[in-house]
């Protein structure tokens, strides 16, 4: 009984880890921010949570982009 409940907590286990790093992952392949930018909101999100992805989604980039020719 007690192998059942652990096989039946595995899944539950997985979504809740793919949850937590799934603004990571947005934040990742977001196309608004630089690298730097999205490191330190990556790092924000880890230590803050999910307000800062919301922040992100929000308030991203914080600089607004430069154009590629001068």
């Amino acid at each position: 009984m007690e192998a059942l409940i652990g096989l039946l907590t595995l899944p539950f286990i997985l979504i809740g880890l793919l949850f937590w790093w799934l603004p990571i992952i947005f934040i990742l392949f977001s196309g608004k921010v630089t690298f730097a930018e999205k490191l330190a909101w990556i790092l924000l999100t880890l230590f803050v949570s999910w307000f800062a992805w919301i922040f992100f989604m929000l308030l991203a980039p914080i600089k607004p982009k430069r154009p590629d020719y001068y």
